[in-house]
């Protein structure tokens, strides 16, 4: 017994139609439990937030804690005011976040260019990789006195404590990315013809690109600590300045602050470059 075609045509798009709505409605489930998720994993974080801070306040005004050392939110946002008021904190700020955006930015465009520079000669890359092995182990603040007496006391050494700190671990993760490419790739454009250059910016360079953002959250971190750390030992200005500052005039709340604004500042760094990264995979 022969089926007919208009059997296959009517009975194939019921199917068809079927499969698809059956599709759609488990897409719309998942899309709704993930967003359930992320409204329940924010709330969260926000309860966590709001308690630690609360229990911060009533830790120091019942002196569970010592409220000279530790201070307390209530004191710091009091601070946060007056230094708003005279100008003071925007100015700090704004040269420290300067700064830390210009090594942050230098130091992974200088690490990358090493990168594709140890890529591109084999030779370089073994002469020079136990150096690379010995400036990666090395405590690099250790030589921010010698950028200092370099360079100067002032904001180019600062800048060049954020570039040290963050360029050599960028420069051995995006090598190892570079090397791990599949050469099956580089054998397709070589078998065209391609050249070495072609090879690099056709194959390797977009093939790590995810690195290359996934390197930048790390030096995020990095780049702030370079910068900080700069401040103690030179500026006269900036977060780094009024940490050192208090310290000196035993003013924690002063520290506290500063310590606030750093991570309020680092946090919105870090968030930026992980859209980056999110419009980066989506676009590939």
């Amino acid at each position: 017994m022969q089926t007919s075609p208009f059997f296959f045509s009517k009975y194939g798009r019921s199917w068809s139609k079927l499969n698809k709505t059956t599709v759609n409605s488990a897409h719309a489930r998942y899309l709704k439990k993930a967003k359930k998720e992320n409204w329940i994993v924010r709330l969260m974080q926000f309860a966590i937030f709001i308690g630690f801070f609360a229990f911060w306040e009533i830790s120091s005004r019942t002196e569970m804690i010592d409220p000279l050392l530790f201070s307390s939110p209530s004191r710091i946002f009091s601070l946060f005011i007056t230094k708003m008021a005279d100008g003071s904190l925007l100015v700090n700020t704004g040269i420290t976040l300067f700064e830390t955006i210009l090594g942050f930015i230098l130091g992974t465009l200088f690490g990358t260019v090493l990168a594709a520079l140890f890529w591109w000669s084999p030779l370089f890359s073994k002469v020079m990789d136990p150096y690379l092995v010995i400036l990666n182990a090395m405590p690099k603040v250790a030589l921010g006195p010698i950028l200092i007496v370099a360079l100067g006391p002032n904001m180019g050494s600062i800048i060049a404590m954020g570039i040290l700190i963050s360029v050599i671990i960028t420069t051995i993760v995006v090598y190892t990315a570079f090397r791990n490419v599949d050469p099956n790739y580089l054998k397709v454009i070589q078998s065209f013809g391609g050249t070495k250059k072609q090879c690099f910016f056709e194959v390797i360079l977009p093939a790590c690109f995810p690195t290359i953002v996934s390197s930048l959250k790390v030096n995020v971190g990095l780049s702030w600590v370079g910068v900080i750390v700069g401040e103690f030992l030179v500026s006269k200005q900036g977060l780094g300045y009024m940490i050192i500052y208090g310290f000196q005039v035993f003013n924690f709340t002063l520290v506290l602050l500063s310590l606030v604004m750093i991570a309020f500042l680092a946090t919105i760094m870090y968030q930026l470059v992980e859209q980056i990264e999110k419009k980066l995979i989506r676009s590939r």
